[in-house]
């Protein structure tokens, strides 16, 4: 696990659950716990990979840690993916404890911008659900709205993290006036296309913006629930992703306030008819020196993001209102990862894609005020699971930032994790 950029600090790990059934929650931009630290969520299914074609159930449910660690099923969906599950995240507020995930709408329902898929609320202590009419991407903070955007656009664009379609998949305008994001009420169900893709690519356009498809991925909102992230993205090759054009955005939450913090339009040899695309690598996208990936809210008015500015990419820190960027940690944090802040801001964690010779993967812990990196675990992912079916660790912090939850295949399944980062993060 030696690693140079960082001090090697390993720490314990302990599997969740047990039995032969295999357990992930996704993305690393939501908490797996609920605020009390007794419950996890988690998706249940019966393989560690495979294509999937929308017809493969997962079980929706949470552990009790208390319990026995006892997997408790609440609900069945065919709305998901390895990479980001299925949106499964927990509500706030004072009416139990409730949760929010994505389904297929049934049969013969179809309406709404989005007809094949749907979301549900269910309250874990009444067992009463109802079902909203728009998927969710992000819920906010105080749980009033979710954003809401096309799965079946990611099918096309980005399958990694789409929703394969009930029959067919639908024909796709490039950027459309009635699509783009949406803002649900969660209490009514009310919704509102807040900006348009078409509104997009009129707002400091460029040229390679003219053939291109449209999408926006990577939605985040501010603690205080008052202001929006997002990538704005494009591309004319949609099979290789090193041709992925991006633009990172702010945004209050009724589409006003639109703000650019970054463009990272760039020539694209891979246009060229004799580029060969079985050259690409299946994490070259992720090592592109012009990507910009996985924002998230450093505080309501800082975002932290990989990406490129003044033609040097690294973890950057925006500050959404000043207009100003500054590295974060530019001699040890050299690479992508899926980073989150620990309650305080000291603690950044974040990780690894698969090393090119050993396939693994590291958790790191970087100290905002020290500047030191941690690489508290080193976890081993078999090469030829591949770019739709990998298991990413995306770290997820405890509610008291004493643990990190990550889902891994280092011992031939596709688990849950628990790492006790706690003699760091509480020294």
């Amino acid at each position: 696990m030696a690693n140079t950029l960082g001090i090697d600090f390993p720490c314990p790990v302990r599997r969740i659950g047990e039995g032969h059934k295999h357990h992930f929650f996704g993305y690393y931009n939501k908490s797996i716990w609920d605020p009390s630290g007794r419950y996890m969520l988690a998706l249940e299914v019966d393989r560690m990979t495979g294509d999937l074609t929308g017809k493969e159930p997962a079980t929706v449910g949470y552990f009790d840690l208390e319990n026995e660690e006892i997997f408790h099923p609440i609900d069945t969906t065919t709305t998901w993916n390895w990479q980001m599950g299925n949106q499964l995240q927990w509500l706030t507020g004072d009416q139990g404890r409730r949760i929010i995930h994505n389904l297929r709408a049934d049969p013969g329902a179809a309406q709404g911008p989005y007809p094949d898929f749907r979301s549900r609320i269910t309250n874990l202590d009444t067992g009463e659900s109802r079902t909203l009419p728009l998927p969710v991407y992000v819920v906010a903070p105080n749980g009033q709205y979710a954003l809401c955007v096309s799965y079946s656009r990611f099918m096309v664009t980005h399958k990694t993290i789409g929703y394969a379609a009930s029959t067919s998949e639908p024909e796709l305008e490039r950027a459309p006036a009635d699509d783009g994001i949406y803002r649900m009420d969660l209490e009514t169900g009310a919704y509102e296309l807040v900006l348009s893709l078409h509104a997009l690519t009129r707002f400091e356009a460029v040229r390679s913006m003219e053939n291109a498809i449209h999408w926006v991925t990577h939605l985040e909102i501010n603690p205080s629930s008052s202001r929006v992230l997002f990538i704005h993205r494009w591309t004319e090759r949609v099979e290789d992703e090193t041709c992925f054009l991006h633009r990172l955005f702010t945004m209050n939450p009724d589409g006003s306030g639109l703000r650019l913090l970054e463009c990272t339009d760039h020539p694209l040899p891979q246009l060229a008819e004799d580029f060969d695309p079985d050259a690409v690598g299946t994490f070259d996208y992720e090592k592109s020196e012009y990507q910009i990936s996985h924002p998230i809210w450093a505080n309501d008015r800082e975002v932290i993001v990989w990406g490129p500015h003044n033609g040097a990419i690294h973890y950057h820190l925006y500050d959404d209102a000043a207009g100003t960027v500054k590295v974060v940690g530019a001699d040890c944090l050299t690479e992508n990862g899926h980073m989150t802040f620990s309650s305080d801001d000291r603690w950044l964690l974040s990780d690894t894609y698969p090393d090119a010779t050993t396939n693994e993967r590291l958790l790191i812990l970087y100290n905002m005020e020290t500047g030191n990196r941690y690489n508290v675990g080193s976890f081993y992912t078999p090469p030829d699971l591949g770019k739709h079916n990998r298991c990413d660790l995306h770290p997820r912090w405890h509610p008291d930032d004493g643990q990190v939850c990550i889902d891994s295949v280092h011992e031939g399944e596709r688990q849950l994790y628990i790492v006790d980062v706690s003699s760091l993060t509480r020294s």
